[in-house]
């Protein structure tokens, strides 16, 4: 039996140029992650650097995703070889590493989603679900096409080597986490602060001169859309903890107050 090499769909409408509207998963847990896939969204990251996953629930996310027509993507809390190879291998397409601030650093994370001798990923593929566990002769030879590495600029440093980040071959997109950049400019809690944000609309532009997809999250409406505005194409626009968080706290406050 043939198993055909499956399309990276989220990172072709990133090469496209269309908006990808997404949600954070945070709540690490397979059964809200299913509920999830089937809003609408078009992509949903699986969080494993602020939520408590790990691979084994990583993987229950992935396979809880899966039936429904939303692409996954993962999150490591590190951008670790060993870690990513894992990732890759049970099935992870598309992953988003934090907290780069080198082009040297940025080739490392190309060379770990890569088999020799474009890079250092082990073969372990007849052992994975990447491959249908062995099932798909040709997983070897089309499996570095279709990963897609995203990278996460979340500091002054790595706003610093932005182009140079940006200009790595083998990096589908860019991600700035506000949060962090924030606190890296000494405003710790004031993503929306005017010079973060004039940071984040300049990030946009110079990701989008380099030929690469530019990324954000944002739980707040009005600043999701503003983002779509200034160029970026792959926005999160909630997290699953926060709309939780949010309806929650509402319900009792109508019925407490």
């Amino acid at each position: 039996m043939e198993w055909p090499v499956a399309e990276n769909l989220f990172k072709a409408a990133l090469k496209r140029g269309e908006p990808l509207i997404g949600l954070w998963l945070a709540l690490a847990d397979p059964y809200s992650a299913e509920l999830c896939a089937g809003a609408g969204f078009d992509w949903l990251l699986i969080d494993g650097e602020h939520a408590p996953n790990d691979v084994r629930s990583t993987l229950a996310a992935l396979q809880a995703i899966a039936p429904y027509p939303v692409q996954a993507l993962v999150r490591p809390p590190v951008g670790s070889a060993v870690l990513m190879k894992q990732l890759l291998d049970i099935g992870a397409h598309t992953l988003l590493i934090p907290m780069v601030e080198t082009a040297e650093q940025a080739r490392d994370l190309v060379a770990a989603t890569r088999y020799a001798p474009q890079g250092v990923r082990g073969v372990g593929a007849a052992l994975a679900r990447a491959s249908g566990f062995g099932r798909d002769a040709a997983y070897l030879q089309a499996a570095d096409e279709q990963v897609c590495l995203l990278l996460q600029v979340e500091s002054v440093a790595g706003l610093a080597a932005l182009d140079e980040i940006a200009a790595v071959d083998g990096v589908d997109g860019v991600f700035i986490g506000p949060a962090d950049l924030a606190a890296s400019m000494g405003v710790l809690g004031q993503p929306g602060h005017p010079e973060v944000q004039g940071a984040i609309r300049d990030a946009a532009s110079r990701i989008r001169a380099a030929g690469k997809a530019a990324g954000i999250l944002s739980t707040d409406e009005a600043v999701a859309r503003t983002y779509l505005e200034w160029g970026y194409s792959f926005v999160a626009v909630g997290t699953d903890v926060t709309l939780l968080s949010r309806a929650t706290t509402a319900l009792a406050a109508r019925f407490k107050s």
